[in-house]
């Protein structure tokens, strides 16, 4: 992934492109401060934490700048979200994830609110990386209560 983001921040540099330029650099620090703390380089999995957590902290940030009404910054916020997103995998869209939740809560036999976690994590364990944990979240508990 380090190699790609330099590839890519090579790009931007000579096409101008000041919001990829910082985005990119922002990330490839993240990951190297993560490979830092592990004394190790990233395997896949530990290299997408790394990248959904920098997309998580766009969305949270952006959904403060629009309380604040700060329509400028949550703007620079969807931007750097959206170049994030090019490096994550492809995202289920709301009707899979809603047909994913039905099978395993049918799957496991959970029937109310106490099998939120049963069913939580099945369903992280085998779509971590395709399901937003925030979207999973909100569909268990709909269907769950």
């Amino acid at each position: 992934m380090l190699e790609k983001l330099s590839a890519d921040l090579k790009t931007a540099l000579k096409a101008g492109e000041k919001i990829k330029l910082l985005t990119i650099r922002g990330l490839m620090t993240d990951l190297k401060k993560e490979r830092g703390i592990k004394n190790e380089d990233l395997n896949e999995a530990e290299t997408m934490a790394v990248l959904k957590r920098c997309a998580k902290m766009r969305r949270d940030s952006i959904e403060q700048y629009r309380n604040g009404n700060r329509e400028d910054l949550a703007a620079q916020e969807e931007a750097e979200l959206a170049i994030i997103e090019t490096y994550l995998p492809q995202q289920m869209s709301d009707e899979k994830i809603e047909q994913t939740v039905l099978a395993i809560i049918e799957e496991t036999g959970a029937t109310g609110k106490g099998d939120f976690g049963k069913v939580m994590k099945t369903l992280m364990s085998r779509h971590s990386s395709e399901i937003d944990g925030g979207k999973a979240r909100a569909m268990i508990t709909k269907f769950l209560n």
